[in-house]
């Protein structure tokens, strides 16, 4: 299935002409956070549900045009950066312009978008998830793959999950036909910090076992 098999025209985009009160009407009767906006049928921007619903009812939409947010995305838009567009613009409406001929077509869910991103091998292939840290300047991902395949491990998808203080955080998620307590030692050996805990991880059941140890001698 094709991400532009997701694309629904089941609200119409609302004219600029027509009164901002036909926007607060349209808000009530959706949970969406945006309504596109048309100006002789060519897509403009779209009006954000917090800032209408503070107009006067009776002014025209257009006479607030400065308040139009321009936002989309195009037929031939990747699927990731599709769901980046939601998070950048923080809604769960993105409107879908034609490759060619920037003719709005509809638009995309927020909640259709994560549907597709569910059926991704990343969540839905058996697997488990490795979250490593190292510098934002010292990693790389051709290096995270080579440790990975090379202790006989399937890479099924990464990204970065966090920045912070210079040092990235990079979710791994690996086939579960492997084994992790390996691949998790070579990511240690090639100074990647292990941050998620694994049932399968010797060197933290080692620590337990000594901090155990000590404490045990601490107490005779």
């Amino acid at each position: 299935m094709k991400i532009t098999d997701y694309i629904i025209k089941d609200i119409d985009p609302l004219d600029e002409q027509l009164l901002l009160g036909d926007a607060q009407e349209l808000f009530t009767q959706t949970t969406y956070s945006h309504v596109p906006i048309l100006r002789e049928d060519v897509y403009v921007g779209c009006l954000n549900e917090n800032d209408v619903h503070c107009l006067d009812a009776k002014e025209v939409i257009a006479d607030n045009n400065h308040m139009f947010e321009v936002f989309f995305v195009r037929t031939d838009t990747n699927w990731l950066n599709v769901l980046e567009a939601f998070a950048q613009n923080n809604a769960n409406l993105m409107p879908v312009l034609d490759e060619d001929t920037a003719a709005y077509l509809g638009y995309y869910e927020l909640a259709d978008v994560m549907t597709y991103f569910n059926s991704t091998p990343f969540l839905s292939e058996s697997g488990s998830i490795i979250v490593i840290e190292h510098g934002i300047y010292d990693y790389s991902f051709s290096e995270i793959s080579q440790i990975v395949e090379s202790n006989d491990g399937k890479v099924l998808g990464a990204f970065i999950s966090q920045i912070k203080n210079e040092v990235a955080q990079i979710s791994i998620k690996i086939g579960s036909d492997t084994s992790f307590n390996t691949i998790l030692q070579a990511f240690r050996r090639y100074g990647y910090v292990v941050v998620s805990q694994h049932q399968e991880d010797a060197f933290i059941k080692d620590l337990r076992e000594r901090s155990q140890y000590l404490d045990k001698y601490l107490n005779i």
